[in-house]
């Protein structure tokens, strides 16, 4: 007995509203009236019979049955009659169907769901799932969905009584639970097109029907509906039978309709009617998560095992030539991202097969589309794709694709050819960009070379080739001119003869770098198996960076053993004198807990290995992990980035872990740690993180304060890497073995206080980096640069400098130079950090940006275009600018390609978009202005060079700068609108001041070039004398004779004669007679 008496579960009610509990009474009293006005009406009624036809079971149905009945009128529903008959099935669309669904939705389901959800598991077929068979077409879809709309209108309107919102909210979950229940399986798309076209109609009467089921699953209605109502439920606190509707998250419902899409074409329906598929992959394509529909129907119509590729390009080939294009440089993203970044160069041992894998799958793909080949050609030689930021493996698979056509890998070359020499591509194309068309054009020359060598022939004796090398050979940015030359070497060796090949005696072509640009003519893929696909891809292996230029460590002295040892003796009386004993603690914070129970003896230990550390960051469930990981982290990393390879093996891994991890625990200092490890992984591994994190800021699926975090990151390293600014991390990240024992080091200190100095900083005692460091720097570099002109202007103020007394200047000088002696000592840059941040910084970040300009809008169609429209944000536009800004000042004005990197950022500064976004936005104007700032503070030696080869760009530069310090008012002391002037002022001012150099330069230089003749006779040896004495004004002979050096090196390079020396000797004399004009030999 009390077993029986023992209550099955204990409920606890809150306390009672009043006005609620009147409005459920008056709810309960208005369903009870109901109730005894029905149960009086059937028990007067007699009890119906089984339904006979259709109209029987409307009527009954309008009748308010009993559940008995009901249950007879479904399993009649679900009947199926002979196709000849008035009514074959429910499932098949007429106008008594859509009476007998409109009452199932309105009156059925709400009074009987309760009872419908009890009886689930008692039959095989239970009244839910008769009730969901009847309800399974695009008629009974569209019923819930016309029904919820009309429920979310009356939810909406304005006043009514609260038990009647309530109930409608009830009935809106009822619905949403439905619906989830009634879509779920994956073959409806099948079901739903074998009714529409079971009987035998014509297209008049078919082709409406497919179109009411593209309009229902394709439209979005179904999802925004159901969120909205699972929205107004939630809302009024009923909203348990509704959490977690996978129809109202839009991501979840294109992953159920990419699995009906699969079963379709996996279904003999697809046989008949592929282009319906295709109609549905089109309209979801247009629902927001276009990527991850592609990604799911690529894994399961090709790399899944036993799965035919072929239909995957019959199901591109219906759809438009635009959506076919976008959807196939998708995959190509994908292949790219998922399996051939991880290869690098594709050195590895692997490589190979899994390039032929994903040729394969390409091949298969683009052999079921009708115009798949044509859209690999664009995105070879297409100016905005190639895979700009990719690895070279994607090229090298999408070639071996195209190479199967001869006609298809001629164009390439030909197209390529044609772009790589054009001088606007030349000029304003990122170097990215032009680093990837020179791949592909290495590689496609190859193909061609073994398939049709005279074409390749023709093609490198025609003037366009002739006028790509030397559009090359004259450009401005040293980057683009290595490229050319490594091209027309790598050309020449497959075409000339080993005598005749081009060789321009560089040291830069025939390091690893060149080589291996050369070595891409050699390239020879295959379309392989698609079996490496489906391995796992953590045994690909890590890409490796170039290896830049270092210079030589001088070798240290052996140590010798012929001097005599020194033996040195101690007293031991004072040894234990300064031995301190530690004092008792009052309290022990573990065991000041009387309950042994509540002690805590499994604290977690600080990570020790990479993959510790990994594993810590990944546990989000443990705060003491999550603490732990966060501050060992920096230590951590820089410990381990000249030990091993496991911080290679792990370093993206851990990127991405530090990117994207939550503060859930609200952790002290959570943003300052996350960002100091970051740092530590960039600057333990600055080549291959560097690229990383600028391809994540663009491409990572991210928040705005998490890409903001990045763009710190990458700032604050360059700085570090520069020697500008010093972690206290790096010291404590030192290894102990490295450090003398205390009394064997105290025989090497000169001071007994360097001791204690000396000790290695623990984590918990470092200071944590500010949230505004960014915005710290850029102050005070901004007061730097504003400084020399306060002072210049504060200097003219005060009067004639013949009337300015001796003491006043030598004070200042005085005051000067104690303050330059009071900074620390800043270390020199050595020419491997600024080719470092030029390269792995700079680049990657100014090329992703022009690709991410030529993106597509965000309309919904391409979430890709949605990631670009997020960095015209103006908090992250401005972040963005101030960090190139950085990096440019970090490299220094010792920079090599110190010219590229001015003219990128000063066209990227200009550029219309980056204006439009600075109109209105002081955040996004000093950011510009900083720009030009740090442009203008690092090519301070060279402004006459800057504005030769920028002349246009340093003119609109100044046309803006002075409209932006025109239309600020100021006068605010110390307000953000006075200090966005005074440096609008401040770079005005330098910018005239290097015009004005630059024009007084170039006219004295015209007064020299219209009094002297040098093109007839040299100058005479007397002007040389003249010219060293004045050697601050002597003009450099690389901008005065560069035309005729140009002329001279085409002449001789182009020359078909036995003896290019005779056949150039006018050239040769004009170049001489300039040089020599302005005293120098040649």
């Amino acid at each position: 007995m009390e077993e029986l008496l023992k209550p099955a579960s204990i409920i606890r009610k809150p306390k009672p509203d009043p006005e609620l509990e009147l409005v459920a009474t008056s709810v309960i009293q208005h369903h009870s009236n109901s109730n005894i006005e029905t149960s009086s009406t059937t028990t007067t009624n007699p009890k119906l019979g089984p339904p006979t036809s259709p109209e029987d079971a409307l009527s009954a149905l309008k009748s308010q049955p009993d559940y008995d009945t009901l249950m007879t009128i479904l399993r009649f529903l679900s009947h199926h009659k002979p196709q000849n008959s008035s009514f074959p099935t429910i499932k098949l669309p007429s106008p008594l169907t859509a009476q007998l669904v409109q009452v199932l939705v309105s009156d059925v389901v709400p009074n009987y769901w309760t009872l419908l959800l009890e009886s689930v598991h008692d039959a095989k077929n239970s009244g839910l799932k008769l009730l969901l068979y009847c309800l399974s077409s695009v008629t009974g879809v569209n019923a819930i969905l016309v029904r919820l709309r009309a429920l979310i209108q009356d939810a909406k309107a304005d006043g009514g009584d609260k038990g009647k919102k309530i109930e409608i909210s009830m009935t809106l979950g009822i619905l949403v639970d439905l619906l989830n229940r009634l879509l779920h399986g994956d073959g409806w798309l099948s079901e739903a097109w074998q009714v529409a076209t079971s009987r035998e109609d014509g297209p008049a009467r078919v082709r409406p029907r497919v179109q009411e089921i593209l309009t229902a699953f394709g439209s979005g209605r179904m999802v925004s509906l159901a969120a909205e109502a699972e929205a107004i439920v939630k809302g009024n606190g009923t909203g348990k039978d509704v959490e977690g509707s996978w129809v109202a998250d839009s991501l979840q419902y294109i992953q159920w309709l990419g699995r009906n899409i699969v079963a379709f074409l996996e279904s003999e329906a697809a046989a008949k009617d592929t282009k319906f598929a295709s109609d549905v992959f089109g309209k979801g394509l247009r629902l927001g998560h276009a990527d991850a529909l592609t990604k799911q129907l690529l894994s399961s119509l090709v790399l899944q095992k036993g799965a035919d590729p072929k239909k995957f390009g019959m199901l591109l080939d219906g759809l438009p030539q635009t959506e076919q294009r976008k959807v196939l440089f998708s995959v190509l993203k994908f292949f790219s991202s998922d399996y051939l970044n991880r290869l690098g160069r594709c050195e590895g041992d692997n490589s190979k097969a899994l390039v032929s894998a994903v040729a394969g799958a390409l091949s298969f793909i683009v052999n079921g589309m009708s115009s798949g080949r044509k859209h690999l050609v664009e995105w070879l030689t297409s100016s905005s794709a190639a895979g700009v930021g990719e690895e070279v493996g994607i090229r090298r698979a999408v070639l071996a694709v195209v190479a199967q056509e001869k006609e298809d890998i001629c164009t390439v070359v030909e197209k390529s050819i044609n772009q790589f020499g054009d001088q606007l591509y030349i000029k304003h194309s990122p170097m990215l960009q032009q680093e990837a068309h020179a791949q592909v054009l290495l590689i496609s020359a190859g193909y061609v070379h073994r398939k049709v060598a005279v074409k390749l022939a023709m093609l490198l004796r025609s003037g366009v080739w002739m006028n790509t090398i030397s559009n090359r050979l004259k450009a401005s940015n040293l980057r683009a001119r290595f490229i050319g030359m490594i091209v027309g070497e790598a050309l020449s060796a497959l075409v000339d003869k080993e005598d005749k090949r081009l060789n321009f005696h560089m040291e830069e072509t025939d390091q690893e770098e060149g080589q291996w640009y050369k070595g891409l003519t050699k390239v020879m893929d295959d379309t392989g198996p698609l079996d490496p696909l489906s391995q796992p891809l953590s045994q690909t292996t890590p890409k490796k960076p170039f290896k830049t230029s270092k210079p030589a460590q001088k070798p240290t002295a052996p140590i010798s053993g012929s001097k005599p040892l020194i033996i040195e003796e101690l007293s031991d009386e004072g040894e234990d004198d300064d031995i301190i004993p530690y004092a008792k603690p009052d309290s022990d914070p573990e065991d000041s807990d009387d309950d042994p129970t509540l002690i805590r003896r499994d604290k977690p230990k600080a990570p020790v290995y990479i993959r510790d550390l990994i594993k810590y960051l990944r546990d989000t469930d443990s705060y003491d992990r999550q603490k732990l990981a966060l501050e060992t982290a920096p230590t951590l990393i820089r410990r381990k980035a000249g030990y091993g390879t496991e911080l290679s093996e792990h370093a993206e891994e851990l990127g991405s872990l530090l990117v994207g991890l939550h503060d859930r625990y609200d952790l002290e200092n959570f943003n300052e740690l996350r960002a100091q490890g970051m740092i530590a992984l960039i600057i333990a591994k600055p080549e291959m993180m560097g690229p990383w994190f600028a391809r994540t800021f663009f491409e990572g699926d991210y928040s705005i304060n998490q890409r903001a975090s990045v763009l710190v990151v990458l700032g604050l390293a360059a700085r570090e890497l520069a020697g500008l600014e010093t972690s206290d991390y790096a010291s404590a990240a030192a290894f102990p073995s490295k450090k003398l024992p205390e009394k064997v080091e105290q025989l090497y200190l000169t001071q007994p206080s360097t001791t204690a100095a000396a000790k290695l900083p623990s984590p918990s005692s470092l200071k944590p980096l500010p949230p505004n460091a960014l915005d710290t720097i850029a102050t005070s570099l901004t007061n730097d640069f504003l400084a020399p002109l306060a002072a210049r202007a504060a200097d003219a103020a005060t009067g004639p400098d013949i009337l300015k007394l001796s003491t006043f200047t030598s004070r200042l000088r005085d005051k000067a130079k104690q303050k330059t002696t009071s900074r620390p000592r800043v270390r020199s840059i050595p020419n491997t950090t600024a080719s470092l941040l030029s390269h792995y910084f700079f680049s990657p970040l100014v090329a992703r940006f022009q690709a991410a300009l030529h993106s597509a809008p965000a309309r919904g169609s391409s979430i890709r275009g949605q990631r670009a429209s997020l960095l015209w944000h103006p908090q992250l536009l401005a972040l963005y600018l101030q960090t190139l800004a950085l990096v440019v000042h970090a490299a220094g004005p010792s920079t090599l390609s110190l010219p590229a990197m001015t003219a990128d950022l000063w066209r990227l500064l200009l550029s219309t978009r980056v204006r439009a976004c600075a109109v209105g936005d002081l955040a996004v104007t000093r950011a510009v202005l900083f720009g030009f700032m740090a442009l203008l503070d690092v090519n301070e030696e060279r402004m006459r060079d800057v504005c030769g080869e920028l002349g246009r760009e340093v003119v609109e530069a100044q046309e803006w700068v002075a409209g932006v310090f025109d239309g600020l008012r100021g006068g605010d002391e110390g307000g953000e609108e006075e200090e966005v002037k005074m440096l609008a002022a401040g770079v005005l001012v330098r910018l005239r001041e290097g015009i004005e150099r630059w024009q007084s330069n170039s006219s004295r230089n015209n007064m020299g070039n219209s009094q002297s003749t040098p093109a007839a006779a040299p100058a005479p040896v007397a002007a040389a004398p003249a010219a060293n004495s004045q050697a601050e004004n002597k003009p450099k002979p690389c901008c005065v004779c560069k035309e005729e050096k140009a002329k001279r090196d085409d002449c001789m390079l182009f020359s078909t004669a036995s003896d290019p020396q005779k056949d150039c000797q006018s050239t040769i004399e004009a170049y001489r007679a300039c040089m020599a004009g302005y005293g120098f030999k040649v």
